[in-house]
């Protein structure tokens, strides 16, 4: 079920909440608007590209309390593994050509998700869906061409690419594979995939270590746009780069949308960025999605505390000798995630529901 957004009124912290006319009109409001939603059809341009449903990822096993291990820990003969909840029942969903941005402090959880979506990591509960397929009734053939439809593109390019292999066989390799070009055609196809992505076909034939890291990024552009992919998931690419490459490397994507019609999910720790570039807002805290909107109604009308505390950050022009306070509070650990809501151990708005 999606994130409801919180009323922008709360009791403070420690206070028990009254429920007043304006709060039981709101909660009808949802409930309504929750169920002519489940009522309202799909339309075919309105199945989302990809569709995350309650998933979860925990590393590290949990032990059986009914096994010999788990009768070990009981009488504290020997220690509990830990378990970290890194994503914690989220929905997401991304439409065709739609820029979907992924903000959160690090270590919430923003990368493990885009990799769940990119399918480089299982999820261990819940479902994905491809266009509306469940990837769990799909065989193997099928998963793996759906697969295609969805790259990613990482933050380190310098790690992202293995050194000892030129930039033709990186940029071509995964075309060759799937059948995309053969042999003959595959200079041409490499030499294609990197003006597109703004670079000259001259230099393919030179090794990582030979490139700044714009050009490396763009090589991981490349890489990613030779399989013909339709959503690209962008972990923190341009966080490692100068301000100038980033904005090169920030157009760059744009014009790759407008020409391919590409979608992207955008992960960044960057909300300037994020403004400026994407159509929808996805806000993360400790693995769990708090608040999902435009990103006109978030940067105008942020209802969560969080999604507040973090616009209250960004330095602007038009506010000089400003002195910004960090959220007070230490971050849980996701080793032993608080109950409920987990941002109000440091909410100054916290009640009782919460």
């Amino acid at each position: 079920m999606r994130a409801v957004r919180l009323p922008h009124a709360a009791p403070k912290r420690h206070q028990r909440a009254r429920k007043t006319p304006n709060h039981a009109r709101f909660c009808r409001a949802i409930r309504f608007a929750a169920f002519i939603q489940e009522l309202a059809p799909m339309s075919s341009n309105q199945i989302p590209l990809i569709e995350l449903h309650q998933v979860s990822k925990t590393f590290g096993k949990p032990v059986d309390e009914r096994s010999f291990q788990g009768l070990l820990q009981r009488m504290h003969l020997a220690r509990p593994k830990p378990v970290t909840h890194a994503v914690d029942r989220v929905d997401l969903r991304i439409l065709r050509g739609e820029v979907v941005g992924l903000v959160g402090e690090s270590g919430c959880g923003k990368s493990t998700l885009g990799r769940m979506v990119a399918g480089l990591l299982p999820v261990s509960a819940g479902s994905t869906s491809v266009d509306g397929r469940p990837l769990d009734s799909l065989t193997p053939k099928e998963r793996r061409a759906l697969r295609l439809k969805v790259q990613m593109i990482f933050q380190d390019p310098s790690s992202s690419l293995n050194p000892r292999l030129r930039v033709d066989r990186i940029v071509g390799e995964g075309a060759l594979l799937h059948g995309l070009t053969d042999r003959k055609g595959a200079d041409d196809y490499v030499s294609a995939q990197l003006q597109r992505a703004g670079l000259s076909p001259q230099l393919r034939q030179r090794y990582p270590h030979q490139f700044s890291g714009g050009q490396r990024q763009r090589i991981g552009i490349a890489r990613a746009l030779a399989v013909q992919p339709e959503l690209l998931v962008c972990d923190e690419s341009v966080a490692a780069l100068d301000v100038s490459i980033q904005a090169q490397i920030l157009n760059l994507f744009m014009d790759l949308r407008d020409e391919l019609g590409l979608t992207y999910l955008f992960i960044s720790h960057d909300l300037g960025v994020v403004e400026h570039l994407c159509d929808r807002v996805v806000v993360m805290y400790l693995g769990r999605v708090v608040e999902t909107a435009s990103v006109d109604d978030l940067f105008a009308r942020a209802n969560h505390p969080y999604t507040q505390a973090l616009l209250a950050q960004i330095p602007r022009f038009d506010i000089r000798s400003t002195r910004y306070d960090a959220i007070k509070g230490e971050i849980p650990s996701p080793l032993n995630p608080p109950a409920g809501c987990h941002f109000h151990p440091r909410c100054p708005r916290a009640m009782a529901r919460c």
